[in-house]
Formats: C-alpha cells, sequence, structure tokens
C-alpha cells in the first residue's frame, strides 16, 4: 500500500509539471520566429536588396500593363512595330512578339515564352512533288530549319538525284508515291507542288495532268482536313491565261481558253484553286495559295520546254537559240531561292492568298537571248520558229499584294541567278556526255 501511495504522488507530481513544459516550449517557439523574421528583414535591408526586390517589382509590373496592348494589335500593326518578329498562337488567337527577346510557341492551344536559343519543337511537313525542281530548293530550306520532311513523289518529272543528298538524313523521308491515289500520313502542313509544270510534260499527257491537278489536290486536302493540317497550294501565274491585263494583279480572274492544248494545266489549277477555297470556306481547312510566275535555277530539267533551260542547254550544245514567234513577248524571271523564300513566308503567314510570287522585271525573249549570250556565250546565234498555241504574249507579276502582307519580294537579278545555273547545267550535261 506504502508503495502504490508513493507512486500515486509520483504520478500527481508529474502531471503538475507538464503545463509548466508546454508554456516554456511555446515561448521558445515565438522567440524563434522573431528571430527568424528580424533576420529575414535584416537580410533584404543589407547591402540595398530591397532596391533590387522594387526594381523586379517594376518591371514585371510594366510588362502586365503593356501585354494588353500588344494583344490589341493586328498582325499588320504589330509587324510595323516590330519588322522582325514571329507570329504564334492557335487558331484565330495568334499574337505577334518580337523575336529580339524570346521565341514563343504552342502547346496544348497555349501560347508560351520560350527562352532565346531554344528551339521551338520541330515541325512534321510533307511535300509533295519534293523531288522536283522547285520541290527539292523547299526541302533543303526546311530541313536546314530542323524541321522533319517527308517527300512524295511518282518522279514523272522529278529525279531522285535532286534530293539524294538528304538519304544519310534522318529527318528526311522519300516515299514513291502518285497523289492521285490516296495517302495516310501525320504531319501538320503540307506543301502541294506535285503537278508537271512545262509544256512539254504536261502536254505529254494531258489527262494525266488535269487528274493530278484535280485528284491530287482532292487527297491531300482530304488529308489535311483529317488531321488538321494547314496546306499550301503552288499554283501558277497560267490561271490569268493571255491576259488582257497588264501586270497581273491576283483580282484579275484571267483570258483561258478552256479547250486549249494548254488548258490541261491553265484549267487544272483554277480547278485546283477552286477546290482549295472550298475547303477552306466549307470545311474550316486552313489553306495558303501561291500563284508561281517562271522560276530558274540549279535543277531545272535540261529538255522541259521553258525558255530560260531552252536557251541555257542550247548554247553550252553550241546549238542556235529557238525564238519563238518575232521574240516580242514578255516573261519575268525570279531565281528558285526567292520563290522558295516566298513559299515558307507565306506558310508561316496569316493570310490565305491567292499571293503572286515571281520577279516583276520584265523582259522580251529577245532580251532574255542577249542576257544568256552575254553570260555563256556571245557568238550563239539566234533561230525563229512559229509560235505555239495559245502562248501568252505579256506576263508580269503585281507583287505589291505579297509586298506589304508577306514582307516578301525577290532579290536575286537575272544576271546573279543565270550563272549559278548555267553551272549546274555545264556539270550534268558534262555527266551525260
Amino acid at each position: 500500500m506504502k508503495q502504490y501511495h508513493k507512486q500515486t504522488s509520483l504520478n500527481h507530481r508529474r502531471d503538475d509539471e507538464m503545463p509548466v513544459q508546454s508554456h516554456t516550449s511555446a515561448f521558445s517557439s515565438r522567440t524563434q520566429r522573431t528571430r527568424s523574421l528580424y533576420r529575414s528583414v535584416n537580410y533584404v535591408l543589407k547591402e540595398q536588396r530591397l532596391l533590387f526586390v522594387l526594381v523586379g517589382i517594376l518591371i514585371a509590373s510594366t510588362f502586365f500593363m503593356l501585354q494588353p496592348t500588344l494583344m490589341k494589335l493586328g498582325p499588320v500593326e504589330t509587324n510595323r512595330l516590330f519588322p522582325h518578329s514571329v507570329n504564334v498562337g492557335v487558331g484565330d488567337h495568334k499574337q505577334v512578339y518580337p523575336n529580339e527577346y524570346s521565341s514563343y510557341a504552342s502547346v496544348g492551344g497555349a501560347t508560351i515564352r520560350v527562352p532565346k536559343g531554344v528551339r521551338k519543337q520541330p515541325l512534321r511537313i510533307v511535300v509533295t512533288g519534293g523531288a522536283g525542281f522547285v520541290g527539292s530548293h523547299l526541302v533543303d530550306k526546311l530541313l536546314a530549319r530542323g524541321d522533319n520532311v517527308i517527300v512524295i513523289d511518282n518522279f514523272f518529272t522529278g529525279r531522285k538525284e535532286n534530293v539524294m543528298h538528304h538519304f544519310g538524313n534522318p529527318k528526311f523521308e522519300l516515299i514513291r508515291h502518285d497523289v492521285v491515289e490516296p495517302i495516310l500520313l501525320e504531319v501538320d502542313q503540307i506543301y502541294h507542288l506535285a503537278c508537271p509544270a512545262s509544256p512539254v510534260h504536261y502536254k505529254y499527257n494531258p489527262v494525266k495532268t488535269i487528274k493530278t491537278n484535280v485528284m491530287g489536290t482532292l487527297n491531300m486536302l482530304g488529308l489535311a482536313k483529317r488531321i488538321g493540317a494547314r496546306f499550301l497550294l503552288t499554283s501558277t501565274s497560267e490561271v490569268y491565261g493571255d491576259p488582257l491585263e497588264h501586270p497581273q494583279k491576283e483580282t484579275y480572274w484571267g483570258n483561258v481558253n478552256p479547250i486549249g492544248v494548254r488548258s490541261c494545266y491553265d484549267e487544272g489549277k483554277r480547278t485546283a484553286e477552286t477546290l482549295t477555297m472550298d475547303y477552306h470556306r466549307g470545311a474550316g481547312v486552313e489553306v495558303r495559295i501561291a500563284r508561281i510566275f517562271n522560276t530558274y535555277g540549279p535543277r531545272m530539267s535540261i529538255d522541259d520546254g521553258r525558255v530560260v533551260s531552252n536557251f541555257v542547254a542550247q548554247v553550252l550544245r553550241k546549238q542556235p537559240l529557238t525564238v519563238y514567234g518575232d521574240g516580242k513577248q514578255t516573261r519575268s524571271f525570279q531565281y528558285v531561292s526567292d520563290l522558295v523564300d516566298g513559299l515558307v513566308a507565306l506558310m508561316e503567314g496569316e493570310h490565305v492568298g491567292p499571293f503572286n510570287l515571281g520577279n516583276p522585271g520584265e523582259f522580251t525573249m529577245l532580251e532574255l537571248a542577249e542576257v544568256v549570250k552575254e553570260v555563256i556565250d556571245s557568238g550563239a546565234t539566234i533561230e525563229f520558229k512559229p509560235n505555239t498555241a495559245d502562248d501568252p504574249h505579256k506576263r508580269k507579276p503585281d507583287i505589291t499584294k505579297a509586298q506589304e502582307l508577306l514582307y516578301w519580294e525577290p532579290k536575286v537579278s537575272l544576271k546573279e541567278g543565270l550563272p549559278r545555273m548555267v553551272t549546274d547545267f555545264q556539270k550534268r550535261l558534262l555527266n551525260e556526255e
């Protein structure tokens, strides 16, 4: 009993002591918090750190005050404020930001800021007719900027040699396929270039030409609709036919013979434009339309019947230059790199088009022949032959729309670009021999 009483007394003594310990612990905790707050304030005030904090708050406030103003600006006004800017965003909520400071990308439907030096996610791009003259140069540019490129070509006019230098590149794929037949792919953008473009080739099989323009365009538009890709159609200045307006603006509807020997190409491209706009208005497909004027440069088919390649090949082969008619019909010639820059600017821009992409510098056929002679062989002769059917008498683009909305214009003159083409033709003709 005595021992039990002692144990009970001891327990009461412990219970009496516990509140004192709790009170002491709480007091110690408050003292530590006070000291921690004092040290934090002292750290901020020491060496003017408070000044840096205030400056940071001021910069952040200025940014958030200016952001609504930038969001209200349209793309044209913003591009004028920031001429070296990038368009980013999704759907109708795209904005333009100056890329001197940082880049922007779309992720999950939202626009995010990417620090300068960090590249955006590479795009998956399909180029139909990518083994052709213009297509292969476009593929070069897209791969050089880091995108993944799939080339579709049936090699009717395209050549594997034009893209062979990319065969070891893991970002490059080549598919032998005719766009007249459907194909399933997962891509972000579609550059639709597939179609024979020279009179020699499209007159060789006119039914195939118009099927490529109609069925091929339908298939590629259907693909764009299914996967939500942006679609660019390369149309042609031939949609203007033998124009009654000079120079030709995009608003001109043309003067085309619907039953002539060139109509498989002319009317085929006009129908392709119609289909493209119908998919845009009716199915909401994001589309772009480019009307390409005469283009020249390396990798052109040597015997494709177009005037620049004809003249260059004939002079190199020591043959007379063939001028059809009186030689007073005019054309405008742009170098292929200028065209490729225009196509990319159109695809990456916010305007549907159509846009004329060409060089407004106008030459008669006789003037062109003299330039070719000057560059290659001044002793070359000229031979006149009867003019071909439905050959346009004048062709010159009005590129005001492309200059104002795409900030694009050609840079390479005929006398600059022609020697580069001549060098390429010399090598290829030497290999043929």
